[in-house]
């Protein structure tokens, strides 16, 4: 296999062959692969592996836990370089789980990936890298940065399937003059063939596809143990009020479910449709439940908006968005708040199901470069 480490380089920005930089590294495929890269192009690549939570299962598709630390080691000693164990759980447990937890009582659906990279993944790691005297901090995400004089620019990576941009649309300008992403110009097919090529053990390691603090993907118990039963019983509604049934506490449910609602054997409401999630009543404690096509929004609200052109775009402007990681992009209008720049409204010229208040509505250009994103607040079929 050809590697052009100077196309490396000059597509990624990076420093002078022979600096000093730091490498995240989670024990997978995609960092060991990073690192390796930038070891055999000649610089002084130092692994970093944060430690988040005590990890008690192994064999799991998480990223950092301690078979996943082990793994991180072990890449970096067959590579002979230096590796740093974080111990970031006080940060992460503030941050992120708390965070997680604190929204899904509130009725929201939290993205914990995108609040690790807000706060300690690129604050305290970056801290830590400045320490060591790194020119630049190195991830394994799939996205490519683009400098211009507007500003510095995240496009999606050329592998449709793995692009993480949508994860990355919070990081500032501060914070992306420190990181780079090399991933972004490769396939997932190659990255796999390069860590056979360096004969990585981690080269047919699953992707992580859990929440790292999850490993049995079961949220919902996660939750059950940290709220130390301060749960509150309500009502199963559907849209006009009739009761259907109790739920144990709203954290159970999200907007656009339909399995584990707790009303099963009950026919649907329209023609026996099966029921949805349609809203969560946080005031009054309520689930309300309905027909799947009463799901369907075409205005998004957004909060703390973030835009990576020096100059927020106009009031106005056409975008193609993303309303979660997995879906397909959607044109869109959107309309950025006069005052504060930071709220917005975004029109959807097709409708979405399963907008849900925690998640992240991301603006793309026609040339897949981000534009910016927000915080949903909330999902309306007509404007409000």
């Amino acid at each position: 296999m050809r590697l052009d480490f100077k196309e490396i380089k000059k597509l990624n920005n990076l420093p002078q062959f022979g600096s000093r930089v730091v490498v995240a590294m989670s024990g997978g495929v995609d960092s060991s692969v990073t690192a390796a890269l930038l070891h055999h192009a000649g610089y002084e690549v130092l692994g970093v592996t944060m430690k988040l939570y005590e990890g008690k299962k192994s064999g799991t598709k998480t990223c950092c836990a301690g078979v996943d630390i082990a793994d991180a080691r072990a890449t970096c000693k067959k590579l002979g370089i230096k590796h740093y164990i974080l111990n970031f759980e006080n940060n992460f447990k503030e941050s992120v789980i708390d965070d997680f937890i604190e929204s899904y009582i509130n009725g929201q659906t939290p993205i914990p990936c995108i609040k690790c990279n807000q706060t300690v993944k690129f604050t305290d790691l970056i801290d830590f890298c400045k320490n060591l005297n790194s020119k630049i901090l190195v991830t394994g995400h799939y996205v490519k940065r683009v400098e211009s004089e507007d500003g510095i620019h995240l496009y999606q990576a050329n592998d449709n399937l793995k692009d993480q941009s949508y994860f990355l649309f919070a990081t500032t300008q501060k914070q992306l003059q420190f990181l780079r992403f090399p991933l972004g110009h490769f396939t997932k097919k190659e990255i796999r063939e390069i860590a056979e090529f360096y004969d990585l053990d981690v080269a047919s390691k699953p992707d992580s596809q859990d929440i790292c603090f999850i490993p049995d993907g079961n949220y919902r118990d996660f939750i059950k143990k940290n709220i130390n039963g301060s749960s509150k019983t309500g009502n199963i509604e559907t849209e006009d009020g009739k009761v259907l049934g109790t739920h144990n506490g709203i954290y159970d449910f999200t907007i656009g479910q339909r399995k584990g609602i707790g009303v099963g054997g009950i026919s649907g409401t329209i023609n026996h449709k099966p029921y949805y999630v349609l809203d969560i009543d946080t005031n009054n404690n309520k689930v309300i439940i309905g027909p799947k096509e009463n799901l369907k929004k075409y205005y998004v609200y957004l909060r703390d908006l973030n835009f990576f052109s020096k100059n927020v775009p106009s009031q106005k402007f056409d975008a193609f968005v993303k309303v979660r990681s997995r879906r397909n992009l959607i044109s869109a209008k959107v309309k950025v708040s006069s005052v504060s720049k930071k709220t917005g409204i975004v029109q959807l010229l097709e409708p979405e199901f399963g907008i849900a208040p925690g998640q992240a509505c991301v603006f793309y250009n026609n040339l897949k470069k981000v534009i910016g994103g927000g915080w949903i607040t909330a999902g309306e079929k007509k404007f409000k």
